[in-house]
């Protein structure tokens, strides 16, 4: 991965670059619409971002996903110190009151924000595998079984994710370019045909900021890893 917006003088650029996805996390965070010059919220995601640039590492995985659960656990940290009153329920069976921090609270809500974040993903890349006349019923009876498989698979989508070429005429033409796949990574034929669906999902997975969730179940450290 390019490391160049770890550098100061090219921070102010990367930002910019990625406002929509700022604002994207933050509106689902705070379910609504924020702005700069009404929301406190979204001056308090800018600044996570930055820190997420500081911290980031290869070694944290995907730049984007990292960066949504540090502007997350931001503004939930935000919400927690605003908040003044600790929520309160009655039980009548056990006839006592139980007071519920707002870690708890917290808790809830970060699940339920996941809940949904990955569930939009999961509806944008249905659509998406639509374009390649895919669904997700073909996944399943297409994904290997074998631990081996999958990270073979995983490495040579990743690499023509990284492949300008290769990736054009996936996108262009909807399916594999199957020659040029195996003069890239050395495959043999009969492995790409048989998993072309898989390949072809964890390619638009691979080559898109849209999906950060979705690419946290993939063990993408040790694909980095296997091609540097």
């Amino acid at each position: 991965m390019d490391l160049n917006f770890l550098k100061k003088e090219n921070r102010d650029n990367f930002i910019s670059e990625n406002i929509k996805f700022i604002y994207k996390i933050t509106n689902h965070v705070c379910k609504r619409s924020v702005s700069i010059e009404n929301d406190e919220e979204l001056s308090i995601a800018m600044i996570a971002f930055n820190k997420a640039c500081d911290s980031y590492n290869n070694e944290k995985g995907n730049f984007l996903s990292y960066a949504s659960i540090i502007i997350k656990n931001s503004l939930i940290d935000f919400f927690r110190k605003s908040a003044k009153v600790p929520y309160v329920t009655f039980s009548e069976e056990e006839d006592n009151f139980d007071y519920l921090d707002h870690k708890i609270s917290m808790d809830n809500f970060n699940s339920s924000y996941e809940n949904s974040i990955r569930a939009e993903e999961i509806k944008l890349f249905t659509k998406e595998l639509s374009l390649y006349k895919l669904n997700f019923g073909d996944l399943v009876n297409a994904s290997p079984n074998h631990k081996d498989t999958r990270d073979n698979l995983l490495n040579i989508a990743l690499a023509c994710a990284r492949n300008d070429l290769i990736l054009n005429k996936v996108k262009t033409k909807k399916q594999l370019p199957i020659k040029d796949i195996c003069l890239l990574t050395n495959s043999n034929r009969k492995l790409i045909e048989n998993w072309r669906k898989y390949i072809i999902a964890l390619i638009i997975l691979l080559s898109s900021g849209e999906y950060p969730y979705l690419k946290s179940y993939l063990n993408l450290k040790k694909v980095g890893e296997n091609n540097e």
